[in-house]
């Protein structure tokens, strides 16, 4: 083969979708390909003109625009244009112009045919839009998403097996004997017999036989009311994320608001191979600190399962989340068995990524403490400065390493009675400062993890209720979340940092997931809306008019595609031996992935426009 014809070959074979195609294919090309040339300014192609070739930029740069003049897209290296004309009756319907002196391989229509009808991958790639790419490299997460479309109801074996309330400790052991169970279902008085609660095997051991309670107690004594339930048609997933959040072993199932069943721990972990509800199981069995620790590499085991099984970057997110909560939870239980019971209420309350089930392997921790009113800094601060201090070195211990900026609850301006919190929102929303929001933003994502969950929900209710109604305070929130942009250039070029190592790299995090979160979070509570997950809260603005929703659907598969490939990166450096970060190399990535994450990146940036438009501060950005 001539040198020219290798030559094009070869770069071809760099940028999708050809790099996924046969060397005999890509010969074949290249033996067919036309080479143009077009100075800078001049139109490569007009609307309505008949158009015969795929045009493929071997260098330079083109913008593509709208019929009616606006612009489309920015196009360089490696970029396709012209075939949604070559689709549609070989007519051009996007016209393209050279903005920098340009080289522009021509693949004849015919051929182009051919590789449609020979390649499924090249016909989606070329039919797609970047919106259905990002969305086929989403949905490409094959086997673990098995566990969003099982339903629970699969899981359910057997009818409930119940017993009035009023039914003795002692007959409700036979009755789950009889009948081969390790929980029943307490139901109410008739006639509507409504589920009033679940008592287990643990609670009769722990409740009954511990306490040296009478074998003629009440079960009523001894059950958990109002139980916590699923709904027999949520996936198994969402059944294992509510195991994981709330430490249980047995779950009733309802449909149409009656109790069909009950699934236990086994029932859900023959789906979850990743383990992670065993180590949850785990580490509420482990009696200090140094126990707690030594299950760090389970964790970082649990992890590099979840990418392997090709699970998303939301069910690793709430995965990992859970077993943060869980390691936060045992933390202060054992701190009560060793400093006594609290002096008065509290609620231990968990910032940033575990409060949004968004938390990975790279973190460092933020929370703080909510205490009663009642709190007395003279007469109660020691016990809770001592327990806090005491959860904040075993999180560092397993890992969680403290927060640079000091949102903990070992500091005092974090550790505060319910009042003075409402006073920090309430000041927060009503005399927004862009630098005050800038370093309390973190508190915009909260959630309750042990203790009187009450405190924290009444926050959330404030922060709902009044930052929705404060567009002084929308504005100066999105203000804050437009100061990290995307790294994209003018010719949607990667723009690169530098690390210790002069080696060109991407923050994944800081200039991807972190700004789309920031924005999402804007939206949200401008929606008034309680949620935490970004998911959720793209559920909530769904439900408004704030955005549009191909704008919603966009931002969903742009925040997927960058969290897993932040999540592959982190489990490729734990499976090398490396300390995993949130930083990537473009040129170590593939030509098809590198293509997504600008599609994504664009994603982000469009969104950051729409924004500053939502939410006008009154001056420049």
């Amino acid at each position: 083969m001539q040198i020219e014809l290798i030559e094009i070959r070869d770069h071809l074979q760099r940028f999708p979708p050809f790099d996924g195609l046969p060397d005999d294919t890509l010969d074949e090309i290249a033996r067919q390909v036309e080479v143009g040339y077009f100075k800078a300014g001049s139109d490569i192609l007009s609307f309505g003109a008949e158009i015969h070739a795929l045009h493929y930029i071997r260098s330079g740069a083109v913008e593509i625009y709208r019929r009616t003049g606006a612009l489309y897209n920015r196009l360089t290296e490696g970029d396709v244009f012209g075939q949604f004309g070559l689709l549609r009756g070989h007519k051009v319907r996007l016209p393209a112009r050279a903005i920098e002196d340009s080289l522009i391989y021509f693949i004849p229509g015919h051929l182009f045919e051919q590789l449609c009808e020979a390649h499924d991958f090249f016909a989606d790639f070329v039919e797609a839009e970047g919106q259905s790419r990002l969305q086929s490299a989403v949905e490409s997460q094959g086997n673990a998403s098995e566990l969003m479309k099982i339903k629970v109801r699969k899981l359910v074996s057997r009818r409930t097996v119940s017993v009035p309330l009023g039914t003795t400790v002692q007959q409700a052991a036979r009755v789950m004997t009889e009948h081969s169970v390790s929980s029943l279902v307490i139901l109410g008085p008739p006639p509507g017999q409504v589920m009033a609660g679940i008592t287990t095997d643990r609670d009769l051991r722990t409740r009954v036989l511990a306490e040296g309670l009478a074998l003629d107690t009440p079960v009523d004594r001894v059950m958990s009311p109002n139980p916590i339930t699923i709904n027999a048609d949520d996936s198994v997933f969402e059944a294992m994320l509510c195991m994981l959040r709330h430490n249980i072993h047995h779950l009733p199932v309802v449909y149409r608001q009656r109790t069909v069943g009950v699934i236990n721990l086994s029932d859900i972990i023959k789906y979850e191979s990743q383990s992670s509800l065993y180590l949850v199981n785990n580490i509420f069995n482990k009696q200090s600190v140094a126990e707690l620790q030594a299950l760090v590499p389970d964790l970082r085991a649990t992890f590099l399962r979840m990418v392997n099984d090709e699970a998303t970057a939301h069910m690793i997110g709430s995965a990992m989340s859970g077993i943060g909560r869980s390691l936060t939870q045992r933390l202060l239980e054992l701190a009560e068995q060793e400093l006594g019971p609290p002096p008065v209420p509290y609620c231990f309350m968990a910032l940033g990524s575990m409060a949004r089930d968004e938390q990975l392997i790279v973190t460092d921790q933020d929370n703080a403490l909510v205490l009663d009113n009642r709190f007395d800094p003279r007469i109660h601060d020691d016990y809770f400065l001592k327990l806090a201090t005491f959860v904040s070195d075993g999180l560092a211990a397993c890992g969680y390493s403290y927060c640079k900026g000091g949102i903990m609850a070992t500091t005092p301006q974090w550790r505060q009675p319910l009042r003075v919190w409402k006073g920090y929102f309430n000041q927060w929303i009503e005399r927004p400062n862009p630098e005050t929001l800038l370093n309390s933003c973190i508190f915009f994502d909260l959630d309750s993890v042990y203790g009187e969950a009450e405190l924290v929900e009444s926050l959330k209710d404030l922060l709902a209720q009044k930052a929705s109604q404060n567009p002084l305070f929308l504005a100066s929130l999105a203000r804050n979340a437009l100061n990290r942009t995307p790294p994209l250039g003018f010719f949607r070029t990667f723009v690169m940092e530098k690390d210790g190592q002069q080696n060109n790299i991407i923050n994944l995090k800081g200039r991807g997931t972190a700004p789309l979160t920031d924005l999402i979070r804007v939206h949200a509570l401008a929606a008034g809306s309680k949620a935490q997950n970004s998911l959720d809260r793209l559920d909530a603005i769904a439900s408004t008019q704030l955005m549009p929703q191909e704008a919603i659907t966009k931002l969903r598969y742009a925040l997927e595609f960058l969290s897993i490939v932040r999540i592959r990166h982190q489990a490729m450096d734990l499976e090398a031996g490396r300390k995993p970060d949130n930083y990537i190399e473009p040129e170590k990535v593939s030509a098809s992935e590198r293509y997504n994450l600008k599609e994504a990146f664009q994603v982000l940036s469009n969104a950051q426009k729409y924004l500053r438009f939502r939410y006008p501060t009154g001056g420049s950005q």
